[in-house]
């Protein structure tokens, strides 16, 4: 085996994050094995229309649509400084039968921006597959948690009880969120199809001595030969940039709602409730050794700040595509749609594992329900006071004055919320310790998040799920 080359920079969505799938799908040898395809396709779609291209040409392109020789292509872009022709000269090297017929009409984008496109919803495929796998792992985890009384914070804030696994749902709707919208971008994605160097198809129209019916046919043909149910009616010498931004929008909202929760847990985490997890020998800090940190959910919101800063650049390029094309798009594109789906990937790739792996605390998530459930639970204490024969407004008072000294108590190093013995000591308030205690259970407190939790699952998921299990789903593009 080679040494890696150590000396030269490498991407570290390369070297360290993105899954070997999705480095393959936007590696070299897929794209210009794409190139290939698309080339023998539109010389099959050719013959088939009458041009007089022999059975050879296509046997030897079908015989070599894998076999690149990189190196005689780096000589030929050497002296051509084209990367496409530098691919037409070494396939027709090991296709010499078809060697005039590559590319016959074609102008550059037909193979690089039709290859893009497949390997797009390729790519929105490969994120699919992970973003169920964290949803059927979410949806383990909230069902078995569905009962576990937890703080619910707004603003940062304690606020009224949720459960552990009502939380977990909020997770999962932003995935099914974006699992529709991947869905309804993968059915209308468009190929570019056969549209010719200005888009007019006018080469093709030449080709078949003015036959407007066999050109239709031909934009027909390679497209469904690709796996794509239609092509973009019209195009310049490119599809238009503004689907790259479609796409990366989609791309990007899965980054956000990655982000969304690795930001909560690394909060849930903090307060010792809810961990991602720790390997035996994973070291946290190097100087603190005690250190368990939420690396994996810091490195999703890393790699999601990344794709976001990303997703505005498509609609930039967009916005300066003059007329039927400007070359600025390309250099820019290289980088940023791959990197956008390596990234995106990456991110996938620690939330399965951060999912599969969470541990729940719930001594350290009842002791923080302890601290603020006598607070929460003061409109229902007054009521029961009004019950006793007393006055609201007292009851107020008496309960905003003791609520305030045990919450300064707390904060001064109290171990506990000790606001109930306080009450049932005040001669003035009169009702029993336990009475109040009873009215502090924190399962009167989670409202309908228990059967919220198993409506959500049983009415949303589980039909979403059969549905994918059942093979109902968009169709993947054969390549």
């Amino acid at each position: 085996m080679t040494a890696p080359d150590r000396t030269s920079y490498a991407s570290p969505l390369a070297d360290r994050y993105a899954s070997r799938a999705m480095l393959t799908l936007w590696g070299p040898q897929m794209r210009y094995g794409l190139w290939r395809r698309l080339w023998l396709a539109l010389a099959e779609a050719q013959q088939s229309l009458g041009i007089a291209i022999p059975d050879a040409a296509i046997h030897e392109m079908r015989a070599h649509l894998d076999d690149i020789d990189f190196e005689s292509v780096a000589v030929y872009e050497k002296k051509f400084r084209h990367d496409v022709m530098a691919h037409v000269h070494a396939f027709g090297d090991v296709a010499p039968a078809a060697r005039k017929f590559i590319h016959l009409g074609a102008t550059s984008c037909f193979v690089t921006d039709n290859a893009e496109l497949i390997l797009m919803r390729r790519g929105l495929h490969l994120l699919r597959e992970k973003l169920i796998d964290s949803l059927e792992a979410l949806g383990t985890f909230a069902r078995e948690w569905k009962d576990e009384p937890a703080l619910g914070y707004t603003h940062l804030q304690p606020a009224q009880l949720t459960t552990v696994g009502k939380r977990a749902t909020l997770w999962m709707q932003d995935i099914l969120l974006d699992l529709e919208d991947l869905e309804y971008r993968i059915a209308q994605l468009p190929f570019r199809g056969v549209k010719g160097t200005t888009g007019t198809q006018a080469s093709f129209l030449s080709l078949f001595d003015g036959d407007h019916a066999k050109v239709r046919e031909l934009d027909r043909l390679v497209t469904t030969s690709m796996g794509f149910a239609t092509s973009i009616p019209v195009s310049g010498q490119t599809y238009s940039r503004k689907v790259d931004a479609q796409v990366l929008g989609v791309v990007a909202g899965i980054a956000a709602t990655a982000s969304k929760f690795s930001g909560d847990i690394r909060m849930l985490q903090a307060f010792g409730e809810i961990e991602e997890p720790f390997e035996k020998n994973q070291i946290g800090s190097s100087a603190m050794a005690y250190k368990r940190n939420p690396m994996r959910s810091e490195r999703i919101a890393s790699l999601a700040r990344f794709v976001l800063s990303l997703e505005p650049n498509a609609n930039q390029t967009h916005a300066v595509q003059y007329f039927e094309r400007t070359l600025d798009d390309s250099a820019n594109r290289r980088l940023v749609i791959p990197e956008s789906f390596l990234a995106t990937d990456a991110i996938l790739v620690l939330m399965q594992n951060v999912v599969r792996g969470l541990e729940v605390h719930p001594a350290r998530i009842r002791r923080r329900v302890d601290d603020e459930l006598p607070f929460m639970a003061t409109e229902e204490i007054i009521v029961r006071f009004v019950r006793a024969g007393g006055d609201r407004q007292e009851a107020h008072e008496l309960i905003r004055g003791h609520s305030i000294d045990a919450a300064r108590a707390v904060k001064d190093g109290a171990p506990r919320n000790d606001m109930l013995e306080r009450l049932a000591a005040d001669p003035a308030f009169g009702i029993p310790l336990e009475d109040l205690q009873a009215v502090t259970e924190p399962t009167r407190f989670v409202g309908r998040s228990p059967e919220q939790v198993v409506e959500f699952l049983d009415e949303h998921v589980a039909p979403w799920l059969a549905r994918e299990r059942a093979g109902v789903e968009v169709e993947e593009v054969r390549v």
